[in-house]
């Protein structure tokens, strides 16, 4: 039996949240407790890998989750799911997805959905097409949003409007982040260090709800855009150089 340790607001200290766990002085890893302690009370779960296991799946109810997902009010959406080093392989995945529907069915949710794709920072399709989980909808940069419904009815979709959102966002380069990652105060001072060598104006906006990030991200993920002169440049995490090469 696989052993998995439920993170709540009175354990976040103690077990912490997988990400930056050698960091616990950083104001990211602060930030994201502190993200995690105001996300509890709307919902959210947290279920670690135990024994030495090296793994971690966060998701929520879906009228609260932190990604750009539209009309998601009867599913549970997962946020992350990670299984790294010596403990991939062995079927902690499947353990971690079993507990989040599982938790889903007893929680009355309809079904489960995820944002999903080949790209960085995402659940590879593969990890849930198996699993009864369907392709709903899509975007831009291999973005799906997969769904596993228990029952009949509508289903959820993605918040759309990517191009305006992004065109929204001016000219110069545009950070568009939230604490639901601890990576992302690095990734804005690498896009910050960036835009000083390349003379370009720039705007740092952490972005403090989800509604807030519905209505602003240009993408699916949500949780973080770099944006230059109005066209998405990433979804994900960069470093300096690499923003550099991308903008020469």
């Amino acid at each position: 039996m696989v052993d998995l340790i439920t993170v709540t607001a009175d354990t976040v200290e103690e077990h912490g949240f997988f990400c930056k766990m050698s960091a616990r002085k950083s104001t990211a890893w602060q930030a994201k407790r502190d993200w995690l302690t105001a996300r509890f009370d709307e919902g959210l779960q947290l279920r670690l890998l135990g024994d030495g296991e090296r793994g971690f799946v966060e998701f929520m109810p879906g009228a609260k989750c932190w990604r750009a997902i539209d009309k998601a009010e009867d599913f549970a959406v997962i946020h992350c799911l990670w299984v790294v080093g010596k403990s991939k392989g062995r079927g902690f995945a499947k353990a971690l997805v079993d507990e989040v529907e599982r938790w889903a069915k007893a929680e009355g949710f309809r079904g489960v959905a995820a944002l999903t794709g080949t790209g960085n920072w995402l659940i590879s399709p593969g990890v849930l097409e198996h699993r009864g989980y369907a392709c709903v909808d899509r975007a831009e940069r291999g973005f799906e949003l997969t769904v596993k419904s228990f029952a009949g009815g509508a289903m959820p979709h993605l918040s759309g409007g990517w191009h305006a959102k992004a065109e929204a966002c001016g000219p110069g380069l545009t950070v568009l982040r939230s604490a639901q990652c601890p990576y992302l105060e690095d990734a804005a001072a690498h896009a910050r260090g960036a835009a000083d060598k390349l003379g370009l104006a720039f705007t740092d906006r952490v972005i403090e709800t989800a509604e807030e990030l519905r209505a602003l991200s240009p993408s699916p993920y949500g949780t973080y855009a770099l944006v230059h002169d109005g066209k998405l440049l990433s979804y994900h995490y960069l470093l300096e150089k690499q923003i550099l090469a991308t903008l020469a």
